[in-house]
């Protein structure tokens, strides 16, 4: 019996990318990981209906407790955003059309959760994933992997502190419980 399923979502107008985790005994173990193509669509409205439906599919048949979905960053292309943003909308829309709790994070935060840099490309990302959850081939399409780092930052920054470590300094403290400080 898992403590909780948490479904982590890389919003997206060309790839959604997703992934799914179960927390048993505070250990996280990979349950899917995907993309939603949606690049042969070219009405965006239509676009934001198979998201806003692909997310409840996702919700139905996996039953997460929580939602972790990354934030939009900001970028110099203003109709860029603003898609990403009502992508990202539409995603949170169907987690709260289902009572989910929804939590958010930054590029940065997600990047740093898993590999200890902000600044860690996307392959960076899915190698650690893989070696953390041990999965034996990365996707092609690295959106799946950036939907499961969700997941897996929203895993480590609610990950509970066991009682009964001792740790003998700050250091250790940060090195036995990784992505817990913000």
């Amino acid at each position: 019996m898992s403590e909780r399923i948490i479904l982590g979502i890389d919003p997206g107008t060309n790839l959604m990318g997703y992934g799914v985790i179960e927390v048993f005994k505070n250990s996280p173990k990979l349950i899917s990981m995907g993309v939603i193509d949606l690049k042969k669509m070219t009405d965006h409205y239509v676009k934001l209906q198979h998201i806003f439906d692909r997310t409840i599919g996702l919700i139905d048949s996996y039953h997460p407790d929580e939602l972790a979905i990354e934030a939009p960053f900001f970028g110099k292309n203003v109709q860029s955003m603003l898609k990403l943003g009502r992508a990202q909308g539409v995603a949170i829309a169907a987690a709260l059309s289902r009572q989910m709790p929804i939590f958010e994070y930054a590029p940065r935060k997600i990047k740093m959760s898993i590999t200890g840099t902000g600044t860690a490309s996307k392959e960076q990302v899915a190698g650690i994933l893989q070696h953390t959850l041990k999965f034996k081939e990365i996707p092609n399409d690295l959106d799946a992997t950036d939907g499961l780092a969700a997941a897996m930052c929203h895993f480590y920054q609610r990950k509970p502190i066991v009682e009964g470590n001792s740790y003998n300094s700050w250091k250790d403290f940060i090195n036995k419980n990784p992505g817990r400080i913000k």
